[in-house]
């Protein structure tokens, strides 16, 4: 099994890709993140372009936390798509 891609390896490559230095890009990338956090605290869907949409659903007696990806993703993982696209 391979390594698994966490914050420290998605930080390092934002600091590769955009040249910022890692003090911006920890300030950016948590900003991100917080506020995809707030939004689904607060029931609203978060929906990624090209990535997918984060969303919370009831179910019987609790929220249930759910991930749709997009059609690009589902085109790359192999389930139905109608994404044309280059991957």
């Amino acid at each position: 099994m391979s390594e698994r891609f966490n914050k420290k390896s998605l930080l390092e490559k934002v600091v590769e890709r955009t040249g910022v230095a890692p003090e911006i890009s920890v300030a950016v990338v948590d900003a991100f993140l917080d506020e995809i956090y707030q939004a689904i605290k607060q029931g609203e869907p978060v929906m990624l372009l090209n990535f997918g949409t984060f969303y919370v659903r009831e179910e019987r007696s609790s929220r249930v936390f759910k991930f749709s990806p997009s059609q690009k993703w589902r085109a790359m993982l192999g389930w139905s798509s109608t994404y044309k696209g280059a991957l």
